[in-house]
């Protein structure tokens, strides 16, 4: 039996958890700085906490273990996650917290689509109706009337 730890559920609402709690810090944090440099902050904290877990339990490995193929997906992985931050913080200097997150997660609606469409993943119709839900959820909390 898997412990809590190893949970991918709890892993996944702790996500949520923390990635409620960016949009909130962020949004006071920006308030009188560029949204362009507060990413960069938040960048160089997250390499600095990320080095320290890795180092701290012994998960560091030689950068020659990874494969091409790895390092080129995980690049272009950072490129993506570097062109959302962006993103979110500049809406997040423009817009309300509590309407930007919502819009930023239709995110979970476009990973279904490209899980299926470029992963061969498969959804059910309650999952189909789920996603579709996702996306009428984040534009009603988005919608301004």
């Amino acid at each position: 039996m898997k412990t809590l730890v190893q949970s991918w559920q709890l892993w996944a609402v702790l996500s949520a958890g923390f990635a409620a709690l960016t949009a909130i810090f962020a949004k006071v944090g920006i308030e009188n700085v560029n949204s362009d440099f507060a990413t960069f902050i938040r960048t160089c904290v997250i390499i600095c906490t990320l080095g320290a877990i890795l180092v701290g339990t012994g998960q560091w490995q030689p950068l020659s273990s990874v494969s091409g193929r790895t390092y080129t997906f995980l690049i272009l992985s950072g490129l993506a996650t570097g062109g959302s931050w962006i993103c979110y913080f500049r809406a997040l200097k423009l817009g309300d917290a509590s309407r930007v997150a919502p819009i930023d997660k239709l995110s979970v609606v476009l990973v279904a689509i490209f899980g299926v469409l470029f992963l061969g993943e498969r959804l059910t119709a309650p999952n189909w109706a789920g996603v579709g839900l996702i996306a009428a959820g984040a534009v009603l909390v988005a919608y301004k009337g």
